[in-house]
């Protein structure tokens, strides 16, 4: 049965040899059973489509004569594609030849051992509304995996010396064989006992027993900046779980702003309520009002406001960085009288008949 190569790496009929071959690289990464989730067929299938479209000829002869055409032996996949160019390779799928020699080549880079890497730490605080617009440090105390003070984490006891690890025999990585549907493969990964570095200390440090690491309580400084929203996480690179022979983790902290009973935040702005009386929005009035980084200021109500009316306080906001700010802006609600007296309702009806 043909098949169609072109759908079977999800390139356009005019593809470019570069982008046929990007196509490949991905899907081979994917389908290569030796992976997790990996498909030998889909592999083999993916192999035998490359093949046919990387040669020119080959590939002319598949767009001219379409069904009929004869992928010259590559249906069996894997057996039509040459990996006679990879390093290791000796001529025969029984040979011995590095995994990391063919897809390293592939996907840029050879084979390497990848780094140790500590784990990621994820705590929450808690700051008030007022830290969350002005920033705030804080520290706080983590029961973590850390590098031993004592051995700085080498994991020797200071003044020993070191000497060549029998694990890897001063390698640094150990090389495992693994057979697959196109030969036996050799993958590369640090030794676990010296972790890369081929040697190991004479005598162990006392405090950690050699491990370079060991769990303890750290104060963490911890830097709020200004604006900061509810909710919104800090990345600390480096301030998460130590491990020997590589890198440390991340420190991730999630900030939960405190409500404010008369302050809330829109974007740079900082928002309130403000009641007023009826008299007051009829004739204008001053009003001592509460501000989110000082001493009360005076709030002019202009005469005839109405109900939901917005006044502005630049510069009372959120800060933008150098000397900028955001506003304070003071929502107006008028609080109408529950109950009004004769003489009040005696005005108000002779405001009525002037048609106010």
């Amino acid at each position: 049965m043909s098949k169609d190569y072109y759908n079977i790496l999800g390139v356009d009929k005019k593809a470019s040899s570069e982008d046929i071959k990007k196509a490949f690289r991905k899907l081979a990464h994917k389908y290569h059973p030796d992976k997790s989730g990996g498909d030998e067929a889909r592999f083999k299938e993916v192999s035998e489509a490359y093949q046919v479209l990387s040669d020119e000829k080959r590939r002319a002869e598949y767009d001219t004569y379409g069904q009929t055409f004869n992928a010259g032996g590559a249906p069996g996949g894997a057996q039509g594609f040459d990996f006679s160019g990879f390093q290791g390779f000796d001529g025969s799928f029984n040979g011995e030849f590095d995994l990391g020699d063919i897809f390293g080549g592939m996907f840029g880079g050879g084979a390497q051992p990848r780094e140790h890497r500590g784990r990621d730490i994820s705590i929450d605080i808690t700051v008030s509304f007022s830290e969350s617009i002005f920033g705030v440090e804080r520290s706080v105390l983590i029961s973590k995996t850390a590098v031993c003070e004592t051995c700085k984490g080498s994991g020797a006891k200071p003044g020993t010396k070191e000497k060549k690890c029998e694990t890897c025999n001063g390698m640094g990585k150990i090389r495992e064989a693994r057979s697959s549907f196109i030969g036996t493969f050799t993958t590369v990964r640090a030794c676990d006992i010296c972790f890369g570095k081929g040697k190991v200390p004479e005598d162990p440090c006392a405090t950690c027993h050699g491990a370079g690491v060991h769990r303890r309580e750290e104060e963490i400084n911890i830097k709020v900046p200004a604006g900061i929203n509810n909710g919104e996480v800090i990345r600390l690179t480096g301030a998460g779980e130590a491990v020997r022979g590589g890198s440390a983790g991340d420190l991730y902290v999630k900030v939960h702003v405190e409500r404010h009973k008369v302050f809330r935040r829109e974007g740079s702005n900082i928002i309130m309520d403000l009641d007023i009386k009826l008299s007051d929005a009829l004739l204008g009035a001053s009003y001592d009002i509460p501000t989110i980084d000082g001493p009360n200021i005076s709030l002019k109500v202009p005469k005839g406001v109405n109900f939901g009316e917005v006044l502005r306080v630049r510069g009372k906001g959120v800060p933008l960085g150098g000397h900028r700010r955001g506003d304070m802006l003071i929502t107006l609600a008028i609080k109408m009288p529950a109950k009004i007296s004769r003489k009040a309702e005696t005005l108000l009806e002779d405001l009525r008949k002037e048609g106010m």
